[in-house]
């Protein structure tokens, strides 16, 4: 019985989560009041989420406007790829190597359609050739891959919508 409640979330779990998916660098105290607990208590439970997994990282989100003004607008693509041959060792073997490259932001397997879905993030055409040389040729058993190049971001967000 103590396993299922210590794996329990409740309201104030999901008010916790929703206010860090909003702004992680709040303040413990902050949070705490928010919900109306005490301090100590709000750190238990936040430390409790971790430990579960449910929090899996804390990251800063980057402007892609704002960063484009010091370094360029760069190249965000997303890449429909089917394999080859999807048998279970190759459908892992390409998740391994995508999941590996730094320009990769994201790595679905998908179904139906094409076998996974990639976010790409290049700092410009020459580097998103490289990039696909890297991922997509004969080695890498690639039957095809279909580029869509992003021209606006319009919408990005990394919320769930809790209970």
């Amino acid at each position: 019985m103590s396993e299922i409640k210590s794996t329990y979330l409740d309201a104030i779990d999901l008010q916790l989560l929703t206010l860090l998916q909003a702004d992680a660098s709040r303040s413990n105290q902050d949070l705490a009041a928010a919900v109306g607990i005490s301090a100590p208590t709000c750190l238990r439970r936040v430390k409790r989420l971790w430990a579960l997994g449910v929090i899996e990282k804390q990251v800063a989100i980057i402007a892609p406007q704002a960063l484009a003004a010091h370094q360029g607008p760069g190249v965000q693509a997303l890449v429909e790829v089917t394999l080859e041959r999807q048998h279970a060792e190759a459908l892992e073997a390409f998740e391994l190597l995508a999941c590996a490259h730094p320009s990769v932001q994201q790595c679905w397997r998908v179904s139906p359609g094409p076998d996974f879905v990639l976010v790409l993030a290049c700092r410009d055409m020459p580097d998103y050739l490289r990039v696909s040389q890297e991922l997509f040729t004969q080695p890498a058993n690639v039957r095809n891959a279909k580029a869509f190049f992003a021209t606006k971001r319009a919408k990005f967000g990394t919320q769930w919508e809790l209970g």
